[in-house]
């Protein structure tokens, strides 16, 4: 019987991918974002028969309050770096898709340049599920760039909130874009953002705003000097940047190029990718197992009961999780 019109041949995809097809890009990124349990397993067959190609990218997490310029200086800095031989994939997890079923980057025009660049590739994230699901399917998709050849991987945080720590922890380096005028911005940043900043760039810092950017950086190495480095080789630079204006992404990308040697040479770089892996199978294992217990017969009525009995306060909390646990057997 030949196979449907429609049926996937994983082994055809890999091949077109491995050359750089960007319709078997999008397809292979498209089946793991699929709900469907026939994809999930397609999608896990292709992940590990290319995972050899994977691992070679410079991973950059880059985030920021709305209004920073994160796009703009995401399409002007990927275009000096295609412009300069590399090939650059952006990707975005949006915890605001999570609520309203779309993704703010689902507009390219965000990013014209790169839009139409040959050698650039935007991917919005998933529109639906928790943001620790998009994070899984920003991962994989961030696999699947690699295997492709794209050498940069851009991870931009589109919403703000709890994804700063969660891009953080699935890329090499993480950069926090800041406006000029620090003594607002300070005050209303949260501290954990600085502690896990691999280096801070003040951006739109040319014409009236370059003498506020030179004191807002000013202030923010002051701020970063009183926290403890995540590393004894290396201490966030804070530089002013303009993303409109092309000034100081140099600079940017040769402070990222003098981080993953230091970080290289000491093996911290090789450690740091390990410990993510592992905490990415902790998590889709976690995911994996609530998504299990909302959907199976036996717990998920009684699930829902029990919330319900929580809410109300006429169950313990501790009492519905125990019964819980006796439902999936692990109180056995």
């Amino acid at each position: 019987m030949n196979a449907r019109p429609n049926a996937i041949d994983p082994a055809r995809l890999a091949e077109d991918l491995r050359i750089g097809k960007r319709a078997a890009l999008a397809r292979a990124i498209t089946l793991v974002e699929s709900k469907k349990a026939e994809h999930r397993l397609i999608a896990q067959r292709l992940i590990q028969d290319l995972l050899p190609l994977t691992g070679k990218a410079l991973r950059v997490g880059i985030t920021g309050v709305p209004g920073v310029g994160k796009s703009t200086t995401i399409d002007t800095l990927g275009s000096n770096l295609t412009a300069a031989g590399h090939k650059v994939a952006v990707l975005a997890v949006d915890p605001s898709s999570t609520r309203t079923g779309g993704s703010i980057l689902g507009d390219k025009t965000r990013m014209a340049r790169l839009a139409v660049d040959r050698d650039a590739f935007i991917r919005p994230s998933p529109s639906a599920g928790t943001l620790g699901g998009v994070a899984a399917k920003t991962r994989e998709t961030m696999l699947l760039c690699e295997a492709a050849g794209f050498d940069v991987i851009l991870v931009e945080t589109v919403g703000i909130g709890q994804s700063e720590t969660t891009v953080a922890d699935m890329v090499d380096f993480f950069l926090v874009l800041m406006l000029p005028g620090a003594g607002d911005e300070l005050q209303g940043i949260k501290k954990g953002v600085l502690e896990i900043a691999d280096m801070i760039a003040v951006n739109k810092a040319d014409g009236d705003g370059a003498t506020r950017a030179r004191s807002a950086a000013s202030d923010y190495r002051a701020a970063l000097h009183i926290l403890a480095p995540k590393s004894p080789n290396w201490t966030p630079p804070v530089i002013t940047i303009s993303g409109l204006a092309n000034e100081g992404l140099d600079q940017l990308w040769q402070q990222i190029g003098i981080y993953r040697e230091r970080m290289e040479a000491s093996g911290e770089w090789a450690d740091k990718r390990s410990r993510q892996q592992v905490a990415w199978m902790w998590d889709m294992l976690q995911q994996r197992m609530m998504e299990a217990l909302r959907t199976n017969k036996r717990t998920g009525e009684r699930l829902i009961t029990l919330e319900t009995e929580v809410r109300e306060g006429t169950t313990a909390v501790s009492l519905a999780v125990d019964e819980l646990a006796d439902l999936m057997g692990l109180n056995e």
